[in-house]
């Protein structure tokens, strides 16, 4: 998909917007019509389609009893506005991504990504397993909303740059597109960060107002067209490791919704998550072939060690401020993460890296393909 195809859906007329943003939900005969916001272009890959899965699994597995109808970024309101649309009841559900809205309560860039911490299955396990979802409860309960994780791109790719890295001294200055904790980092590092929605990016490229950027990986970088404006690409991101989007939906609502309704929202996302880490990592590899071999574009595996080593010590310094300084629900959101990881890394590094490198070094099936 070019980038044009989808860019060009991702808003409606004014007067449309109007309309839908005025309308209550529908309500006859016992079945519902709820809205659902997103940060995403319409017919996005992989985050944009998820999200229109996810509205489809909801109607069907109701079996219309509750219909989801979605509207992308900009149709009711702009894309960085999306929860405060469910929060002010504008919709009754969004999807997004929870580090967009930290200004909030910085506990939400915990469900997110965090800098050198959780891989999505460690992510996962610990919302499902290690009290994730419980203190996630408690900090959306302040704002009247419920979420959950509803997507998993996997570990996301370092952005897109001018030229190559050289080192630390190259950070300095830049220009930078990088949200959430990761994009705090970066700041500490000597970068200018600021964040932009995904739709939005391409043009602040083109135009200069950013040196550089990242959002997601090949498969979505692809879509927007940043090999059009920049051709060094690094592959892998260091503080995004394991990216969850998230499904937020108003919770008096929810809790008035039947047992089984309830139940249909939570398995749907479950399975949103899963089937959108299947299309990422089925994707990705297919677009970063596309992005070397048809667009020349250049690719570095990882950044300079001098770059991950600030970013490391950026990423511990920054945590311990959390600690330090944050609200209450926020410190202990951090605690429970801190403490998880140093848990389930044990599992990743013992038994997932083991394997990895074994692989890497001695089984090459190249030839075979």
């Amino acid at each position: 998909m070019d980038r044009r195809s989808f860019l060009k859906t991702s808003t409606v007329g004014a007067g449309a917007a109007a309309a839908s943003t005025l309308a209550a939900p529908a309500v006859a005969q016992g079945r519902m019509t709820w809205r659902m916001v997103t940060t995403w272009p319409r017919n996005f890959p992989g985050l944009g389609t998820g999200a229109q899965r996810l509205a489809d699994r909801i109607t069907a597995a109701t079996d219309g009893m509750l219909t989801v109808e979605l509207y992308s970024a900009g149709e009711i309101v702009p894309a960085l506005q999306s929860v405060d649309a469910v929060i002010d009841g504008s919709a009754e559900m969004m999807h997004g991504a929870a580090y967009y809205w930290q200004n909030k309560s910085v506990g939400l860039s915990f469900f997110t990504g965090v800098p050198f911490g959780m891989t999505s299955r460690e992510m996962s396990a610990w919302v499902r397993f290690m009290g994730g979802q419980e203190l996630w409860d408690e900090l959306y309960d302040q704002f009247g909303l419920i979420g959950f994780m509803s997507g998993d791109t996997g570990t996301q790719s370092g952005g897109w740059f001018q030229n190559e890295l050289s080192g630390i001294e190259d950070v300095q200055g830049l220009r930078f597109r990088t949200p959430g904790l990761g994009g705090q980092v970066w700041e500490k590092m000597g970068a200018s960060v600021t964040n932009l929605a995904g739709g939005e990016i391409f043009a602040a490229l083109q135009s200069g107002a950013l040196d550089a950027a990242e959002f997601v990986g090949p498969y979505n970088d692809l879509a927007l067209g940043f090999h059009q404006v920049r051709k060094h690409f690094y592959t892998t991101s260091f503080i995004e490791p394991g990216l969850a989007t998230e499904f937020v939906v108003d919770k008096a609502k929810y809790m008035d919704l039947p047992s089984n309704m309830q139940a249909i929202i939570r398995d749907a996302c479950q399975a949103e998550y899963d089937h959108t880490a299947s299309e990422f990592y089925a994707n990705d590899p297919i677009a970063l072939n596309t992005l070397v071999e048809e667009h020349g574009v250049t690719t570095y595996p990882q950044f300079p060690d001098s770059i991950l080593e600030a970013g490391a010590n950026a990423s511990r310094e920054l945590l311990i401020e959390i600690l330090d300084t944050a609200d209450p629900i926020s410190k202990r959101v951090a605690e429970n993460f801190i403490q998880s990881l140093n848990l389930v890394r044990g599992r990743t590094e013992n038994q997932d890296m083991g394997f990895l490198e074994a692989r890497d070094r001695f089984f090459d099936i190249s030839d075979l393909a």
